[in-house]
């Protein structure tokens, strides 16, 4: 192997590494909390907030002050009883509170929050010997959108700020039914919470559910029973409690995201500002975590502003702000939205129509890559029903396609070993004159009509495609949780017994060994340290990765056994 060739090798791992390090950044790590279940009969106040000067923006989403117990202070809105009114479809099971018509959980059914562990085991077989204590009643493993801590407001709270009467976010409403199961259901069903200041204004929050999809509409009506016009802004604001000390995924995202004027924004938690605002122009906004999204969107994104801001407490609040509405007397000001809660799955993020399978982080530039091998990938799974057989099957097939660049890499590496003694002897003899050096050594290729980039040139192509894979496997939903074979029982994870890196480093050791290389010992030596520095990378990578580059070593061992045969 040439200077240029190693060189190629050697920035190559350069460019994975810093992209590990400076473009794969730890997200904020956030707490999973268990709702805190809050007292149910208050009489709050309402809670302002000074708007900005001009009045452009949308005040950042107040949090109501708490007493030490943490009852909501407020004051205008009438004293009731705190109701629960659950949801269920085959999809998720939802729990709306009275309090705010607000959602309290939201529990997507298809998804665990981890695979069957050891503690999981132990739990079971203490239920079936009758010893030792029970496992909590009722513990649920599915994942939950909804995360926040006592006293706090609840999600999809509804606010109207810049408006000439006050109305508290946290007032109660009456539920027009107890529960709405849809298990069953064929159709799209409503759900309205109503909440009635006498003399002044009727607010009612619509909710469509739809029995096959995580999408849910949102209606707010604001009916005038005064004689004089409203001037109304709506406000939807989806609040989450966060805390830096908990561990996640270092390569997930776990906070605010938004998609405006056709351009992605996640910010880390730690760094976010009090008050930022965005806009117009919103597609839509809303708080993620690596595999799953609570998305606000509204219906006028043109004319809407995305806020987002954190308090003293950790709790984080994004919010859609829309235009202002004149009400005249005895009419409804109508205020739209669209919620998307679940998975980050790119076929239904897709037919969002909206922009939001940006939610998934391929990044801005490797996207273009990464989602036609996602496609590909899915595609393939439909045949095979095991992703890790169709990673198999894909790499075999990027494999063909590269097969020609392959052979021209192979056949100029064999090509430049035969010239190595004349190179060596260029060396010598002009070691003093490193001009005529690359003059006779440039003269020596052309008669010998070899290209000294031809060994690198077809690796550096295959680079964007490795890091387009890259991203498809490690942010793909559909490799969460799913088995391959054995102890692979998620392939988004890293291999638990770290078998695969090791037989991947096993490979890449051979495939060097086979590989022409240099006069030059050195050369030699660096890269029989490759093997070593790939399996270390490697292995904290998702197992999919790792099976990926695995058979990719496998065939092209078998393409230079080929090609070795060919030239003999």
């Amino acid at each position: 192997m040439d200077k240029r060739t190693l060189l190629a090798v050697v920035l190559s791992i350069v460019v994975i590494l810093i992209y590990q390090t400076f473009f794969v950044k730890p997200p904020v790590k956030t707490q999973q909390a268990a709702p805190v279940h809050q007292e149910t009969t208050v009489a709050p106040q309402p809670v302002t907030a000074t708007p900005p000067a001009g009045g452009q923006a949308a005040p950042t989403p107040a949090v109501p002050a708490r007493t030490a117990g943490g009852r909501l202070v407020g004051a205008k809105a009438a004293a009731g009883t705190e109701r629960e009114v659950v949801v269920e479809t085959p999809l998720y099971r939802a729990v709306f509170t009275t309090r705010g018509a607000a959602l309290k959980s939201f529990q997507l059914k298809q998804y665990q929050t981890a695979l069957p562990n050891e503690e999981d085991l132990v739990d079971i077989f203490t239920r079936l010997i009758g010893k030792g204590t029970p496992p909590p009643a009722g513990r649920s493993k599915l994942v939950e959108l909804v995360h926040v801590s006592g006293g706090m407001p609840w999600p999809l709270a509804v606010s109207f700020p810049d408006s000439t009467v006050t109305i508290p976010a946290d007032g109660f409403y009456e539920a027009d039914g107890a529960s709405l199961d849809m298990t069953s259901a064929a159709d799209a069903r409503k759900l309205t919470f109503t909440q009635t200041t006498p003399g002044e204004l009727r607010v009612d929050k619509i909710f469509t559910f739809h029995p096959d999809t995580y999408s849910i509409e949102m209606e707010v009506r604001l009916h005038n029973l005064a004689d004089v016009p409203l001037n109304q802004n709506g406000g939807l604001t989806w609040y989450q409690y966060v805390d830096p000390k908990a561990p996640v995924d270092s390569y997930g995202h776990d906070g605010p995201v938004s998609y405006i004027a056709k351009s992605i924004d996640r910010p880390d938690v730690a760094s976010l500002e009090a008050d930022k605002l965005l806009g117009p122009g919103v597609s839509w906004g809303g708080f993620e975590s690596k595999y799953f999204i609570a998305a606000l969107i509204p219906q006028n994104p043109s004319l809407t502003s995305f806020r987002m801001g954190k308090d003293g407490s950790n709790l984080v609040a994004v919010s859609l702000k829309g235009p202002k509405h004149v009400i005249p007397p005895g009419q409804p000001g109508v205020f739209s939205y669209s919620l998307y809660l679940g998975p980050k799955d790119y076929t239904i993020l897709k037919a969002q129509n909206v922009g939001l399978e940006n939610a998934i982080d391929f990044g801005d530039w490797l996207k273009w890559l990464a989602m036609p091998l996602l496609i590909a990938l899915k595609f393939l799974y439909g045949y095979v029903h095991n992703y890790g057989v169709a990673i198999i099957i894909l790499t075999i097939l990027i494999k063909v396609i590269f097969w020609p660049l392959g052979n021209k890499s192979y056949q100029s590496m064999k090509e430049m070993q035969k010239l190595q003694p004349k190179m060596a002897a260029l060396r010598e003899k002009y070691k003093d004159d490193k001009t005529r050096l690359s003059q006779e050594s440039m003269a020596l290729y052309k008669t010998h009509k070899v290209n000294p980039l031809g060994g690198c040139l077809p690796m550096l192509v295959q680079i964007p495609v490795f890091f387009g894979l890259y991203k498809a496997l490690l942010y793909a939903i559909e490799l969460r949780h799913s088995p391959f074979v054995w102890w692979i029982q998620d392939l988004s994870a890293k291999d638990p017994y770290y078998i695969t890196p090791i037989i991947m480093g096993a490979t890449m050791f051979i495939q060097q060994k086979m590989t022409p290389t240099g006069a030059d010992p050195m050369q030699a030596k660096i890269m029989l340290f490759m093997p070593v520095i790939f399996t270390f990378m490697f292995l904290n990578f998702p197992s999919g990765l790792v099976i990926y580059w695995l058979f990719n070593n496998i065939i092209s061992i078998g393409q230079q056994v080929y090609i070795n045969r060919q030239a003999s």
